[in-house]
Protein backbone atom coordinates (compact mmCIF):
# COMPACT_ATOMS: atom_id res chain seq x y z
CA UNK A 1 0.00 0.00 0.00
CA UNK A 2 1.45 3.51 -0.91
CA UNK A 3 2.91 5.35 2.31
CA UNK A 4 0.91 9.02 3.19
CA UNK A 5 2.43 11.52 1.61
CA UNK A 6 4.31 14.14 3.73
CA UNK A 7 1.72 17.28 4.47
CA UNK A 8 -1.40 14.91 3.97
CA UNK A 9 -4.24 16.81 2.87
CA UNK A 10 -7.24 16.01 5.30
CA UNK A 11 -10.96 16.23 4.94
CA UNK A 12 -12.08 15.58 9.06
CA UNK A 13 -15.66 16.10 9.97
CA UNK A 14 -17.13 16.68 13.89
CA UNK A 15 -13.44 17.98 14.13
CA UNK A 16 -14.84 20.44 17.61
CA UNK A 17 -13.75 17.74 20.65
CA UNK A 18 -13.29 14.48 20.91
CA UNK A 19 -11.98 11.79 18.60
CA UNK A 20 -12.20 14.57 15.54
CA UNK A 21 -9.91 16.75 17.56
CA UNK A 22 -7.59 13.91 18.23
CA UNK A 23 -7.13 12.57 14.84
CA UNK A 24 -6.89 16.16 13.57
CA UNK A 25 -3.97 16.87 16.08
CA UNK A 26 -2.18 13.51 14.79
CA UNK A 27 -2.22 14.48 11.19
CA UNK A 28 -1.55 18.00 12.68
CA UNK A 29 1.90 16.58 13.93
CA UNK A 30 2.17 14.84 10.40
CA UNK A 31 2.23 18.60 9.14
CA UNK A 32 -0.95 18.22 7.55
CA UNK A 33 -3.01 20.65 5.77
CA UNK A 34 -6.57 20.05 6.98
CA UNK A 35 -10.09 20.95 6.37
CA UNK A 36 -11.72 20.48 9.48
CA UNK A 37 -15.81 21.03 10.19
CA UNK A 38 -18.49 21.36 13.11
CA UNK A 39 -21.40 22.48 14.04
CA UNK A 40 -19.53 23.65 17.52
CA UNK A 41 -17.96 26.91 16.09
CA UNK A 42 -15.86 27.51 19.49
CA UNK A 43 -14.91 24.17 19.63
CA UNK A 44 -13.76 24.08 15.73
CA UNK A 45 -11.97 27.20 16.47
CA UNK A 46 -10.25 25.63 18.97
CA UNK A 47 -9.21 22.54 17.27
CA UNK A 48 -7.97 24.59 14.73
CA UNK A 49 -5.71 26.42 16.83
CA UNK A 50 -4.27 23.19 18.73
CA UNK A 51 -3.44 21.95 15.17
CA UNK A 52 -1.48 25.47 13.86
CA UNK A 53 0.64 24.84 16.67
CA UNK A 54 1.36 21.79 15.74
CA UNK A 55 2.22 23.46 12.62
CA UNK A 56 -0.70 22.71 10.33
CA UNK A 57 -2.14 24.48 7.44
CA UNK A 58 -6.34 25.02 8.79
CA UNK A 59 -9.12 26.02 7.21
CA UNK A 60 -12.57 25.45 8.99
CA UNK A 61 -16.09 25.76 7.67
CA UNK A 62 -19.69 25.16 9.44
CA UNK A 63 -21.08 21.72 8.66
CA UNK A 64 -24.08 19.87 9.43
CA UNK A 65 -23.39 16.38 8.03
CA UNK A 66 -27.03 15.65 7.66
CA UNK A 67 -26.94 18.31 4.50
CA UNK A 68 -25.21 16.61 1.67
CA UNK A 69 -24.57 20.48 0.38
CA UNK A 70 -22.97 21.11 3.44
CA UNK A 71 -20.86 18.33 2.99
CA UNK A 72 -20.04 18.84 -0.67
CA UNK A 73 -19.21 22.52 0.46
CA UNK A 74 -16.17 20.76 2.85
CA UNK A 75 -14.55 18.92 0.29
CA UNK A 76 -14.63 21.85 -2.29
CA UNK A 77 -13.01 23.82 0.22
CA UNK A 78 -10.46 21.37 0.27
CA UNK A 79 -9.93 21.34 -3.44
CA UNK A 80 -9.61 25.38 -3.88
CA UNK A 81 -7.59 25.40 -0.39
CA UNK A 82 -5.05 22.64 -0.88
CA UNK A 83 -5.96 21.21 -4.16
CA UNK A 84 -7.15 17.88 -3.17
CA UNK A 85 -8.04 15.30 -0.63
CA UNK A 86 -5.53 12.33 0.45
CA UNK A 87 -7.41 11.49 3.84
CA UNK A 88 -10.68 11.85 4.51
CA UNK A 89 -12.33 11.13 8.19
CA UNK A 90 -15.94 10.69 7.84
CA UNK A 91 -16.38 10.98 11.72
CA UNK A 92 -19.41 13.05 13.10
CA UNK A 93 -21.59 10.98 15.15
CA UNK A 94 -24.22 11.18 18.53
CA UNK A 95 -25.70 8.19 20.66
CA UNK A 96 -29.19 6.81 20.58
CA UNK A 97 -29.77 4.23 23.32
CA UNK A 98 -33.05 2.38 24.60
CA UNK A 99 -34.86 -0.43 23.91
CA UNK A 100 -36.77 -0.65 20.47
CA UNK A 101 -40.30 0.95 20.69
CA UNK A 102 -39.26 3.12 23.50
CA UNK A 103 -37.01 4.81 21.66
CA UNK A 104 -39.06 8.10 20.21
CA UNK A 105 -38.84 7.52 15.85
CA UNK A 106 -37.60 11.14 16.21
CA UNK A 107 -34.41 10.03 17.76
CA UNK A 108 -33.89 7.33 15.60
CA UNK A 109 -34.21 9.79 12.66
CA UNK A 110 -31.61 11.97 14.63
CA UNK A 111 -29.05 9.29 15.08
CA UNK A 112 -29.54 7.62 11.70
CA UNK A 113 -29.25 10.95 9.77
CA UNK A 114 -26.02 12.02 11.54
CA UNK A 115 -24.61 8.42 11.81
CA UNK A 116 -25.49 7.13 8.67
CA UNK A 117 -26.40 9.66 6.24
CA UNK A 118 -23.25 12.05 7.54
CA UNK A 119 -20.78 9.25 6.66
CA UNK A 120 -23.15 8.54 2.98
CA UNK A 121 -22.70 12.04 2.18
CA UNK A 122 -19.10 12.10 2.67
CA UNK A 123 -17.73 9.15 0.64
CA UNK A 124 -20.22 10.16 -1.96
CA UNK A 125 -17.84 13.41 -2.55
CA UNK A 126 -14.96 11.99 -1.21
CA UNK A 127 -14.53 8.54 -3.57
CA UNK A 128 -14.85 10.38 -6.96
CA UNK A 129 -12.35 12.64 -6.01
CA UNK A 130 -10.17 9.93 -4.90
CA UNK A 131 -10.30 7.93 -7.77
CA UNK A 132 -10.13 10.80 -10.25
CA UNK A 133 -6.65 11.36 -8.69
CA UNK A 134 -5.45 8.29 -8.52
CA UNK A 135 -4.96 7.90 -4.42
CA UNK A 136 -6.49 8.51 -1.52
CA UNK A 137 -7.26 7.20 2.00
CA UNK A 138 -10.82 7.35 3.40
CA UNK A 139 -11.43 6.54 7.40
CA UNK A 140 -15.21 5.75 8.34
CA UNK A 141 -15.84 5.96 12.00
CA UNK A 142 -17.93 3.30 13.18
CA UNK A 143 -17.60 1.46 16.21
CA UNK A 144 -17.40 -1.97 17.97
CA UNK A 145 -21.10 -1.49 18.28
CA UNK A 146 -21.89 -1.93 14.92
CA UNK A 147 -19.91 -5.59 14.78
CA UNK A 148 -21.09 -6.45 18.05
CA UNK A 149 -25.06 -5.18 18.18
CA UNK A 150 -25.38 -5.19 22.15
CA UNK A 151 -29.12 -4.50 23.69
CA UNK A 152 -30.73 -1.82 24.43
CA UNK A 153 -28.31 0.17 21.73
CA UNK A 154 -30.14 -0.71 18.66
CA UNK A 155 -30.72 2.99 16.87
CA UNK A 156 -26.56 3.09 17.55
CA UNK A 157 -25.86 -0.04 16.55
CA UNK A 158 -27.75 0.16 13.60
CA UNK A 159 -26.05 3.48 11.92
CA UNK A 160 -22.60 2.06 13.05
CA UNK A 161 -23.66 -1.45 11.12
CA UNK A 162 -24.07 0.69 8.47
CA UNK A 163 -21.10 2.73 8.28
CA UNK A 164 -19.37 -1.30 8.30
CA UNK A 165 -21.24 -2.53 5.65
CA UNK A 166 -19.89 0.71 3.58
CA UNK A 167 -16.75 0.53 4.16
CA UNK A 168 -16.97 -3.28 2.98
CA UNK A 169 -19.04 -2.21 -0.14
CA UNK A 170 -16.02 0.37 -0.97
CA UNK A 171 -13.01 -1.91 -0.31
CA UNK A 172 -14.26 -4.21 -3.31
CA UNK A 173 -15.23 -1.27 -5.72
CA UNK A 174 -12.47 0.46 -5.23
CA UNK A 175 -10.01 -2.32 -5.75
CA UNK A 176 -6.98 -1.17 -8.41
CA UNK A 177 -8.32 2.63 -8.43
CA UNK A 178 -5.19 3.81 -5.48
CA UNK A 179 -8.20 4.22 -2.73
CA UNK A 180 -8.68 2.33 0.08
CA UNK A 181 -11.05 2.82 2.67
CA UNK A 182 -11.22 1.72 6.50
CA UNK A 183 -13.85 0.99 9.26
CA UNK A 184 -12.73 1.92 12.55
CA UNK A 185 -14.17 0.42 15.52
CA UNK A 186 -13.34 0.98 18.52
CA UNK A 187 -15.01 0.69 22.03
CA UNK A 188 -15.12 2.81 24.97
CA UNK A 189 -12.57 5.94 25.12
CA UNK A 190 -12.71 9.20 26.83
CA UNK A 191 -14.44 11.22 24.30
CA UNK A 192 -17.99 13.58 25.27
CA UNK A 193 -19.83 11.73 22.84
CA UNK A 194 -22.21 11.26 26.07
CA UNK A 195 -22.92 14.56 26.80
CA UNK A 196 -24.95 15.04 23.74
CA UNK A 197 -26.53 11.54 24.32
CA UNK A 198 -30.36 10.74 24.15
CA UNK A 199 -31.73 8.07 25.70
CA UNK A 200 -35.45 6.30 26.68
CA UNK A 201 -34.17 4.97 29.32
CA UNK A 202 -31.96 7.34 32.20
CA UNK A 203 -30.28 4.76 33.66
CA UNK A 204 -28.73 3.63 30.72
CA UNK A 205 -26.69 7.39 29.88
CA UNK A 206 -25.20 7.35 33.71
CA UNK A 207 -24.34 3.87 32.71
CA UNK A 208 -22.40 5.11 29.31
CA UNK A 209 -21.41 7.75 30.71
CA UNK A 210 -18.86 6.14 33.55
CA UNK A 211 -17.67 3.59 30.67
CA UNK A 212 -16.72 6.29 28.76
CA UNK A 213 -15.41 8.67 30.96
CA UNK A 214 -13.58 6.02 33.24
CA UNK A 215 -12.01 3.80 31.05
CA UNK A 216 -8.17 3.61 30.27
CA UNK A 217 -8.41 4.45 26.51
CA UNK A 218 -7.89 8.02 25.55
CA UNK A 219 -8.65 9.50 22.21
CA UNK A 220 -5.22 10.33 21.35
CA UNK A 221 -3.94 6.59 21.46
CA UNK A 222 -6.71 6.00 19.17
CA UNK A 223 -6.30 8.76 16.97
CA UNK A 224 -2.74 7.45 16.51
CA UNK A 225 -3.39 3.70 15.98
CA UNK A 226 -6.27 4.84 13.47
CA UNK A 227 -3.92 6.42 11.12
CA UNK A 228 -1.69 3.72 11.12
CA UNK A 229 -3.90 1.32 10.30
CA UNK A 230 -4.91 3.23 7.87
CA UNK A 231 -1.62 4.13 6.10
CA UNK A 232 -1.62 0.19 6.17
CA UNK A 233 -4.75 -0.18 3.99
CA UNK A 234 -6.29 -2.26 6.75
CA UNK A 235 -10.52 -2.55 6.42
CA UNK A 236 -11.04 -3.27 10.20
CA UNK A 237 -9.23 -1.55 12.17
CA UNK A 238 -10.14 -2.05 15.70
CA UNK A 239 -7.72 -0.39 18.30
CA UNK A 240 -8.19 -2.42 21.85
CA UNK A 241 -8.01 -5.94 22.74
CA UNK A 242 -11.54 -6.41 24.41
CA UNK A 243 -13.14 -5.49 21.13
CA UNK A 244 -10.82 -7.68 19.17
CA UNK A 245 -11.76 -10.68 21.62
CA UNK A 246 -15.76 -10.25 21.55
CA UNK A 247 -15.58 -9.84 17.77
CA UNK A 248 -13.89 -13.24 17.31
CA UNK A 249 -16.10 -14.87 20.31
CA UNK A 250 -19.61 -13.42 17.67
CA UNK A 251 -17.80 -15.19 14.97
CA UNK A 252 -17.16 -18.28 17.09
CA UNK A 253 -20.77 -18.68 18.57
CA UNK A 254 -23.05 -17.08 15.82
CA UNK A 255 -26.57 -16.78 17.35
CA UNK A 256 -25.76 -18.25 20.61
CA UNK A 257 -23.63 -14.45 20.98
CA UNK A 258 -26.70 -12.48 20.78
CA UNK A 259 -28.23 -14.83 23.75
CA UNK A 260 -24.94 -14.40 25.78
CA UNK A 261 -24.85 -11.10 25.70
CA UNK A 262 -28.36 -10.47 26.68
CA UNK A 263 -27.52 -11.76 29.55
CA UNK A 264 -24.40 -10.19 29.95
CA UNK A 265 -26.06 -6.68 29.85
CA UNK A 266 -28.08 -7.33 33.12
CA UNK A 267 -24.77 -7.28 34.70
CA UNK A 268 -22.91 -3.83 34.42
CA UNK A 269 -19.58 -4.42 35.15
CA UNK A 270 -19.62 -6.50 31.86
CA UNK A 271 -21.18 -3.86 29.40
CA UNK A 272 -17.16 -2.15 28.91
CA UNK A 273 -16.95 -5.83 26.59
CA UNK A 274 -19.98 -5.12 23.81
CA UNK A 275 -20.14 -1.28 23.66
CA UNK A 276 -18.66 1.33 21.84
CA UNK A 277 -17.02 5.09 21.61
Amino acid sequence: MNKLPSRPRSFITGASSGFGRAVALELASRRGRLVLSDIDEDGLKETADLAERRGAEVRTILCDVRDAEQVEAQAALADEAFGGIDIGVNNAGVAVTGPVGDVTLEDWKWQIDINLWGVIYGCHSLAPRMKKQGSGWILNVASAAGLLAAPTMAPYNVSKAGVVSLSETMAGELIGTGVSVSALCPTFFRTNIHLASRTSTPHLRNQTSKLITESKWSAEQVAKIAIDELEAGRLYIIPQPDGRGMWRMKRMLGARFHKMIGHVMNNPKLTRFVGGR
